[in-house]
């Protein structure tokens, strides 16, 4: 029997080897704004801006311009001989950003990227300390969390799901609760209460590996698509901090999807009352114009290895890439001079409390959680359970293809795994910045109507 084709018509069968081999995506011809156009002909709202990424929207002409200068002056170098002006003023940009507390950026091409370096900084850390530590090999992570595709970077992640085919090749690590109010927090348990009992657990964590031999706690500011767009609860990381302070750790904060002024503060922790030691950021750094993500450095670690050896035993070919620097250099100062973090702030509220209000009377929907321009809807069969969806359902991809029907032509960010890594279902939105009180209405009205809609014709 033949096989029908994946193939779109008047395409050659494709040679890249997609996400899925049983399926050929369609093919973006155009995009601009919040809008992105395929070849059949279809406009549809991108209201995740891709994976939280386009924070600036599509065919920014700012950035275009600024890319194609760096081009005109030089395209690549080799940061082990030379450096350039791009990355020397965006790096000094994100010093800035953090108020001075983060000193020194590594630049690199992905999320995973920079995991894997903030991973290997923490280590020689304690191997260049006045006293080294050369038994601190340890991280621990929470569970449900999610820090890179590669090996060392979901080594440190807690996503079952994610990290089931390769756990033979994952170093060993250690795991604790994730901060998820949801699901996480007992009956009549206050906020207070919830993060001292987290707090003991980390704590015993550390105890039970053995004194002296964890590297670095390591956790998302605000999870991301893991769990879908989950906040910590007032006080969970000041709590945290203190403990891994108090057992001599690094604590590295995963601000990839979070960060950048997708929560409504430049970066995230900024709104937590802590200062991490090692941070990474991505995504939003360069609004998707070139493949750029770094690590951000404090000045205590900076001055360890400044004091050591004097050298980070790390480097990668396109590191600090210059049209990648020039492309983030450019989103960032956007950012700073347009004041579109105020305006992430200003209509973030707005639209969760909208989403909420919209969804409030299905009886799918979970939770609706998140903050700034960084929302996740939580869906569940049975809302006084919890009960997740069977798997086999795909409801949140189903859910994302039906909003990319011609009806409603949105594209929401489905996720899966939500309840336990295997099994839980959400989607996501993500807006551009730039966004007016109008089109953030507009979006999530959009993607309500989906959900509900979805719902409606599922029963």
């Amino acid at each position: 029997m033949a096989v029908p084709s994946t193939h779109p018509p008047n395409l050659v069968p494709s040679h890249v080897l997609h996400r899925t081999l049983h399926h050929t995506p369609p093919v973006v011809t155009h995009a601009s704004g919040s809008y992105i156009t395929l070849s059949n002909g279809q406009t549809f709202l991108d209201a995740t801006t891709g994976a939280a990424v386009a924070c600036l929207g599509h065919g920014n002409a700012r950035v275009r311009a600024a890319i194609n200068k760096q081009l005109d002056s030089v395209a690549y170098c080799h940061s082990l001989f030379f450096g350039t002006s791009a990355a020397e003023e965006l790096c000094a940009e994100l010093a800035v950003g953090t108020g001075g507390k983060m000193t020194r950026a590594l630049i690199v091409s992905s999320g995973s990227e920079a995991t894997e370096a903030a991973l290997k900084l923490a280590r020689q850390y304690h191997l260049e300390k006045p006293n080294p530590e050369s038994s601190r090999t340890l991280f621990i992570s929470r569970d449900g969390s999610y820090h890179g595709n590669t090996l060392g970077a979901l080594g440190a992640s807690g996503h079952a799901g994610r990290r089931a085919i390769y756990e033979p090749l994952l170093a060993p690590g250690a795991r604790v609760s994730a901060c998820n109010a949801y699901r996480g927090r007992r009956e009549g348990e206050s906020d207070g209460e919830y993060v001292a009992r987290l707090a003991a657990e980390l704590d015993a964590k550390f105890k039970e590996l053995g004194e002296g031999r964890v590297c670095a706690f390591v956790a998302e500011t605000v999870v991301g698509a893991a769990l879908g767009c989950v906040p910590p609860v007032p006080g969970y990381f000041p709590a945290i901090a203190a403990v891994v302070r108090k057992h001599g750790a690094l604590l590295i904060l995963d601000e990839v999807m979070s960060g950048m002024g997708r929560c409504g503060t430049l970066h995230a922790w900024q709104a937590e009352g802590v200062v991490p030691d090692i941070q990474t950021i991505g995504k939003g750094l360069g609004g998707g114009y070139a493949p750029v993500a770094g690590v951000l450095v404090n000045r205590s670690v900076v001055d360890v290895l400044t004091a050591g050896t004097g050298v980070f035993v790390h480097g990668q070919t396109y590191q600090a890439h210059p049209m990648a620097c020039a492309a983030a250099l450019e989103v960032q100062r956007i950012v700073r001079e347009e004041n579109l973090v105020a305006n992430v702030a200003r209509l973030g509220e707005g639209m969760g409390q909208r989403l909420r209000d919209k969804l409030a009377d299905c009886r799918y929907v979970g939770d609706v959680r998140g903050r700034g321009f960084f929302w996740g809807i939580e869906l569940v069969k049975d809302k006084t359970t919890k009960e997740p969806f069977d798997p086999a359902l795909k409801i949140a991809m189903r859910i994302h293809e039906k909003g990319m029907e011609p009806e409603y032509s949105i594209s929401v960010y489905p996720g899966t795994g939500t309840a336990n890594g295997h099994t839980g279902d959400h989607v996501l939105l993500a807006p551009a910045f730039n966004i007016t009180q109008a089109e953030m209405e507009h979006t999530v009205d959009l993607a309500a109507r989906v959900v509900l809609e979805f719902f409606t014709a599922l029963e």
